[in-house]
């Protein structure tokens, strides 16, 4: 069995330059080296190595070009994470604001196996769901001032203050097995349907968790695929066996999630943004082109058209 070995910033200096990566200044590759970690760049030099098998730089690449690619796709992390923020606090406020007037607020309404879906074959999946709300409560409840202060006081914590210590997750997935009516009323105040919420949550909550752990986001795929939407068509994406190249599982796929499920001001900054860090990272490229980072991307060529579509 092989093993991997530690190198010193030197050796894996030397490495990168025996396989054809230009480094203009030594000393600050060692230091972003040390920062960021070596394996770094296992994620973001694919793009630029001859072939995957022979795993050697094209000519002319340079250090700071991986690096430029690296630093896009940490502010691309960042856009994207502030912006499914605003989605969780939403998705988290209408939750509350529904089920305590349907249902009510305290703990024994919220937390009533009869105020959800009633299919004896997901009744486990209630359970162990409200099981995993009670186990948050519990932990963090005493962590957030808000919380506590009812705790203190009344004695119980009404749901609009304990889904601020639920995870997106819990709350995606409470969604799932909420009534009918309760779905529809929540969707209803996104512009949505019920059957895109339930399969647009679960993918944004993983966004999230993928963009707080700095994992690698530009080319990320996803294993669920979304459904064909009017955007894939108004965008004329192209098809291949019927089924359109970009926009289902990478993170054009993400892009079109947001922009049905963000007010238009959001989604416009977010994509001002997104597009603001494309043009830098474009003037930071030599070895390769943009267009290969917007196909991995899953981005079509007028991936901005999308801000002027209803």
């Amino acid at each position: 069995m092989k093993t991997k070995t530690f190198k010193t910033l030197d050796e894996q200096i030397d490495i990168l330059l025996q396989k054809g990566l230009i480094i203009d200044d030594i000393e600050e590759a060692k230091t972003i080296l040390l920062r960021e970690n070596y394996f770094f760049l296992s994620g973001y030099r694919h793009l630029f190595l001859i072939s995957p098998t022979e795993r050697t730089f094209k000519e002319g690449t340079n250090f700071k070009e991986i690096y430029a690619l690296f630093s896009f796709d940490r502010q691309l992390r960042n856009i994207i994470f502030k912006n499914i923020l605003i989605v969780e606090n939403n998705l988290k406020s209408i939750l509350a604001y529904v089920m305590s007037k349907n249902h009510g607020f305290k703990e024994n309404n919220y937390l009533n196996p009869h105020n959800f879906v009633q299919n004896p074959q997901r009744k486990r999946q209630v359970n162990d769901l409200l099981r995993k709300m009670k186990r948050q409560i519990n932990v963090n409840g005493k962590q957030h001032s808000a919380t506590a202060h009812f705790i203190d006081f009344y004695g119980y914590i009404p749901l609009w203050v304990v889904v601020k210590v639920l995870s997106f997750g819990i709350v995606g997935e409470l969604y799932t097995v909420l009534q009918h009516q309760d779905q529809k009323e929540i969707a209803d105040a996104f512009k949505m349907d019920i059957y895109s919420m339930t399969e647009y949550l679960p993918i944004l909550a993983n966004y999230r968790n993928l963009c707080a752990h700095e994992d690698i986001c530009y080319n990320n795929k996803t294993q669920k695929v979304i459904e064909d939407t009017k955007y894939h068509h108004l965008l004329n994406i192209p098809q291949h066996y019927d089924e359109y190249i970009c926009g289902k599982n990478d993170l054009f796929s993400l892009i079109i999630m947001l922009k049905y499920i963000l007010n238009k001001d959001n989604f416009n900054l977010l994509m001002h943004e997104i597009s603001y860090e494309l043009d830098i990272l474009a003037g930071r490229l030599h070895t390769i082109s943009i267009e290969s980072i917007l196909k991995e991307m899953g981005f079509p060529q007028n991936y901005k058209d999308i801000v002027r579509m209803e």
